[in-house]
């Protein structure tokens, strides 16, 4: 379990990140086990916690998508299979206190990117390559008047898929990844001290 969130994690995962504020509580986790065992995992996990499982869930080799209800807020479970790797996403988006420059176009994906680096950092993502100065909002935040701050260079408005990211920092090769994002949601796309790319669910 996430201590940040207290939203459950697998027994085994190499990566994790947790996300607790007044717009969401989020964990990301990539593990090596399977992805029917993760989903089974999550499945009973929620289910004893009193979540209900929307009808449509979307369900293949490799990936799946579910939606929750808890506590009458929307929940989601997106996990997907990248290499020897399950990525899993679950989120808690807390509706009713979202606001401001948090929140996505209707139907669309906020992504705000932010680079914790000394160095140059350069994204690309959906056609779209972005620059970042070292240090550039390396603190992405959780406040709507914070989120208005950062600049329109360092956002994308996306329509929700699944995209294949390439990020350079100066010093180090190019890395690849993909990164999977659901309508309506904000996602903070964080270069890290290693200079990965460090997804970061904000609403």
């Amino acid at each position: 379990m996430s201590d940040d969130t207290g939203l459950p994690l697998p027994e085994r995962w190499d990566v994790t990140t947790a996300k607790n504020s007044p717009f969401i509580s989020s964990v990301h986790a990539e593990t090596p086990l399977d992805l029917a065992s993760v989903l089974g995992f999550y499945r009973a996990e929620l289910e004893k916690r009193g979540w209900t499982e929307n009808d449509g869930a979307a369900i293949e080799p490799d990936r799946a998508v579910i939606a929750f209800k808890a506590s009458g807020r929307p929940a989601l479970l997106r996990l997907t299979r990248e290499g020897d790797m399950t990525i899993a996403d679950l989120s808690l988006r807390k509706v009713a206190e979202a606001k401001g420059g948090l929140q996505p176009k209707p139907g669309q994906v906020k992504l705000m990117l932010g680079n914790r680096t000394d160095e140059e950092a350069v994204i690309t993502i959906n056609g779209q390559t972005i620059k970042l100065v070292a240090k550039a909002g390396a603190d992405l935040t959780d406040s709507a008047e914070d989120a208005d701050k950062v600049p329109a260079s360092q956002k994308i408005d996306l329509p929700p898929g699944r995209y294949k990211i390439t990020l350079k920092v100066a010093s180090s090769a190019a890395q690849n990844r993909e990164f999977e994002v659901a309508a309506d949601e904000t996602w903070g796309l964080l270069v890290g001290p290693d200079g990965a790319a460090l997804p970061i669910h904000l609403y």
